[in-house]
């Protein structure tokens, strides 16, 4: 059943421009993600990594194919439905935090709930903030916090509205070794416990360590897949992939 998954694609495609010079980003893709799971994407640069986010998240919309989230075809949907969409039962975790200034730590994780015309859930703020470290911190702005403060905050305003997905991109791609642990550890948390699902594109292997599955995709198309793996085996597909001709690699 449909409601089973978290994010379905089906027959997706990308196209940008047309004719000859048509760039053909997404190629065809087929997947379903379940609930409660931890997904990364990885691939070389051109691969299609951060189309397929686009699109599986609602942000771009398809040339062709099908996307569900929580059960809810969101292909055809028109674009205020899937703006209050977004806000409400997806979260986003980018490399730049995207935390705003002028706001407190705790009005920047109410503010999903702010823009869905929700009126903001302090006690569930605080509830997100003490799961991510930050309890002392809902005062502060994000300039007196550290890069890996201000993307705890990220993930908190990402989870306070209990999402069906989590889409982050290299959410760790602007942090030292030490504090991406802490994140990836966080929404790894997010999926083992609250029950969350968390699809993450990343071209770092140790980051990709932490899902339950890793997707590799190469010319718009998903080649290959490993489950529950370590860094070094993850590094050495992502390796040979690269090496192998593109050809090569549709045909695989």
């Amino acid at each position: 059943m449909s409601g089973d998954w978290a994010v379905e694609l089906h027959g997706v495609r990308k196209r940008y421009g047309r004719g000859g010079s048509a760039v053909h980003a997404l190629r065809g893709i087929d997947l379903t993600l379940p609930r409660r799971s931890f997904t990364a994407v990885m691939g070389p640069s051109g691969s299609g990594k951060s189309t397929f986010l686009q699109c599986a998240a609602g942000l771009d919309r398809p040339s062709a194919g099908t996307v569900r989230l929580g059960g809810t075809e969101i292909t055809g949907m028109k674009e205020n439905k899937l703006t209050a969409l977004r806000r409400t039962r997806l979260g986003f975790v980018f490399q730049a935090f995207n935390l705003l200034p002028s706001l407190t730590v705790e009005q920047n994780v109410v503010l999903p709930m702010r823009l869905a015309g929700r009126r903001p859930d302090r006690r569930r703020a605080a509830e997100v903030l003490a799961q991510v470290g930050l309890a002392d911190k809902a005062r502060r702005r994000p300039g007196q916090l550290s890069g890996g403060q201000q993307q705890r905050v990220a993930i908190a305003r990402a989870l306070v509205t209990r999402p069906d997905v989590v889409f982050a991109d290299e959410p760790t791609g602007a942090l030292d070794t030490t504090t991406a642990a802490e994140i990836l550890s966080l929404l790894r948390q997010a999926v083992d416990t609250q029950d969350a699902t968390v699809v993450m594109v990343t071209h770092d292997p140790s980051a990709a360590a932490w899902a339950d599955r890793v997707l590799f995709l190469a010319d718009g198309e998903i080649v290959d897949h490993l489950e529950r793996a370590s860094a070094e085996r993850i590094a050495a597909r992502v390796t040979a992939l690269t090496a192998r001709p593109a050809f090569e690699r549709a045909a695989a």
